[in-house]
């Protein structure tokens, strides 16, 4: 701020610029279903202006560690709570929620050590592609228990009857494993 004896002359604001992958992984977070929050120690006013930039749900300002950790415990309540952090004041947070991630290009060592995944860069559009293959992995791990174990239970119940042999059980073991081992390679192209 520049005055004068009477007046203000001139203010000065310097703020950080807002990138547009920064909004499009927000979006494709809401596009996810995953609510989004910001918990920042910056004032308030700042943190909700960044907030409507970007497409957050929700902003908080003026929060100390203790404050974020509160939050995620709250927030805990309500359902899987990923953190993403930097600083040395998002450790407490990061290894509180359920999965930390910690901004690595930028972050500190305590926060990369705490979180749970740490990100190379610092790009925001990596966190939806994780939540995502997260998703398909899960889906793929159900599927390759159901699939192994219905496999077993039909040798079991052709066992029962008299119908199964060693080789039946040899080649229902080595073709559920190959099946198994097959159905999670669809990942690689995820």
């Amino acid at each position: 701020m520049l005055i004068d004896d009477r007046q203000v002359l001139a203010l000065f604001a310097v703020a950080d610029t807002v990138k547009d992958s920064n909004r499009a992984a927000i979006a494709d977070l809401h596009r996810l279903g995953v609510k989004t929050v910001m918990l920042t120690g910056d004032n308030p006013h700042t943190a909700e202006a960044i907030a409507q930039q970007v497409g957050i749900d929700q902003a908080r300002g003026n929060q100390l560690p203790e404050d974020k950790l509160k939050a995620v415990e709250a927030f805990e309540a309500e359902g899987t709570v990923g953190m993403v952090g930097d600083g040395i004041n998002d450790a407490p947070a990061l290894a509180r929620a359920h999965i930390g991630f910690a901004m690595g290009a930028m972050g500190t060592d305590s926060a990369i050590e705490t979180a749970d995944v740490a990100l190379m860069d610092n790009e925001l559009r990596k966190i939806p592609t994780f939540v995502r293959l997260s998703q398909a992995t899960r889906s793929v791990l159900i599927q390759n228990i159901t699939l192994a174990l219905g496999i077993k239970a039909v040798f079991l119940v052709l066992t029962l009857i008299g119908l199964g042999t060693m080789w039946m059980a040899v080649f229902a073991d080595a073709g559920a494993s190959l099946l198994v081992v097959g159905n999670g390679l669809r990942l690689l192209r995820k």
